[in-house]
């Protein structure tokens, strides 16, 4: 039978991944460039090209870690040592589908030695009046005057057009990536979601609220069937398919956000294949 909200929550490992955007009214909210979905009407030569890493999004203040948010992610003395006055933006990560472990580490208020298996992977300088180009330029050199294990450059190039980018997509995901990221070189170091910044994936994710918990028939008797979710406008639908059988039986609760992909949408506006990723946040 499905556990009760309180339990589900308690062993359900996913429930605390939305730590870091728990409370939107957090006064040290940084204010970060975020991404929109790639899409081939851009002058791709304009764009730097990463690998997305499928870690924690951290903003370095110069004195703590923070989360989109702005809640604090309670990181060793020791990790952020040697880190400069200097505000940096990057990602908190072990490796190539290591998600769950970098949640279960960072939401440790009493951080332990788990955290040196953690690296801080830079990928932007917040600097307002410095296009994205020459901000690659000064992190790399800023980085080199550092003495620390827990740092590290992401690594920047440049790709001549959308076949050779897919063909990079291609090579991330076969190696067990998540997909990649493209940077203006041109742009400024703004707040928000703007095409300056875009994220290329072989499928699209996006965020939805659960609404109910849809009981399973079959093999899937006594267990979670699928949830049925809400997005922020107002479409609701199944997600049915992407859960193991410990998700089954103690499934994300009422009111958490998941992350689900799914290939391009119905003329209805829905999204097609919509599979279970993850669970992002806990209201």
């Amino acid at each position: 039978m499905l556990k009760a909200t309180a339990v589900m929550c308690i062993t359900f490992l996913f429930c605390f991944v939305g730590a870091a955007d728990a409370n939107p009214s957090a006064p040290n909210r940084p204010p970060i460039p975020l991404a929109h979905v790639y899409t081939q009407d851009i002058n791709i030569k304009d764009y730097w090209l990463s690998e997305k890493l499928d870690g924690v999004r951290a903003y370095w203040d110069g004195k703590q870690l923070l989360s989109k948010q702005g809640n604090v992610y309670h990181a060793p003395a020791w990790f952020v040592a040697n880190f400069p006055i200097q505000p940096l933006d990057g990602e908190l990560w072990i490796e190539q589908n290591s998600f769950e472990r970098i949640v279960s580490i960072v939401r440790d208020k009493k951080p332990g030695d788990d955290w040196r298996d953690i690296r801080y992977m830079v990928f932007d300088l917040p600097l307002k009046e410095v296009a994205f180009t020459d901000r690659i330029i000064r992190l790399k050199n800023l980085l080199a005057t550092l003495n620390s294990p827990y740092i590290h450059l992401v690594k920047q190039s440049r790709v001549s057009g959308h076949g050779a980018l897919m063909n990079k997509l291609d090579e991330i995901v076969a190696a067990g990536g998540e997909g990649l990221m493209l940077h203006n070189g041109n742009a400024l170091y703004l707040a928000g979601r703007s095409n300056d910044l875009l994220k290329v994936k072989s499928y699209q994710d996006a965020e939805a609220r659960v609404v109910a918990h849809l009981p399973g028939k079959g093999k899937f008797k006594g267990m979670l069937g699928a949830l049925l979710v809400e997005t922020d406008e107002g479409k609701r639908f199944r997600l049915g398919t992407g859960f193991n059988n410990f998700e089954r039986q103690s499934p994300p609760p009422i009111g958490a956000v998941v992350t689900y992909k799914y290939y391009g949408k119905t003329i209805n506006g829905l999204p097609r294949f919509a599979s279970f990723l993850r669970i992002r946040t806990l209201k």
